[in-house]
Formats: structure tokens, C-alpha cells, sequence
């Protein structure tokens, strides 16, 4: 069996973070989605459960960071090309993510 991996990110609105996770192009595993957190479908082996903070602390062995303040998480996914990097970080802009305006090219095999 593969290994999977489930990145677990607290949000202060579900609702929210489930439009933005729709929007670019994500399916929910409804097993594992309700009220205070989603199951984002990123792959058959990477999942995101995106809970509340209060949900997300009842897991965390230490106090939940603050988003405007702190980073907590910095997650990596594949793309086919440099310009479909480019189009899923317009997408996600679009759709209420950010930019952090600091592309990263590594030698010849990642550009993020």
C-alpha cells in the first residue's frame, strides 16, 4: 500500500477555505468533512484536513499560529511546467490566496 500524507492546516473560516479549495479544481472526501473541517482531495495519497483553529489546536502540541503573523506550513506540489506553476498560483490569487511576489528557481527542475 502507498503511504499517504495528510497536511493539516487550521482555518478561521471553513466555508471559505472549501470555495477556495473548489475553485482550484479539488474534490472533498465527505467522510471526513463537516461543520469545523474539510477533507481536500488532492491526489489518491495527499489529502488536506483543513479544520478550525479550535479544531486544529485540540491536535497541535503547541499553540496554533497566528496567520498574519507567523508562518505554520509551507506545502510543495507538482506541476507539469513553469507557466502551470504560474497558472495555479493566478488561480489561487483569483480566488483569495497570495502571492508572496518571491519566485524561487532551483537549477533547472523547480520553479516555484
Amino acid at each position: 500500500m502507498p503511504r499517504m500524507c495528510f497536511v493539516n492546516l487550521p482555518s478561521t473560516d471553513i466555508p471559505r477555505s472549501r470555495r477556495f479549495y473548489e475553485a482550484l479544481g479539488f474534490s472533498f472526501d465527505p467522510r471526513f468533512t463537516g461543520a469545523d473541517n474539510l477533507c481536500v482531495v488532492v491526489s489518491d495519497t495527499i489529502f488536506f484536513m483543513v479544520m478550525t483553529r479550535e479544531k486544529f489546536a485540540g491536535f497541535a502540541p503547541r499553540p496554533v499560529g497566528e496567520p498574519d503573523k507567523t508562518c505554520s506550513v509551507l506545502v510543495a506540489l507538482s506541476c507539469d511546467s513553469r507557466r502551470a506553476v504560474e497558472d495555479f498560483v493566478a488561480a489561487a490569487v483569483a480566488h483569495g490566496g497570495q502571492d508572496n511576489d518571491k519566485p524561487q528557481v532551483m537549477d533547472d527542475y523547480m520553479f516555484g
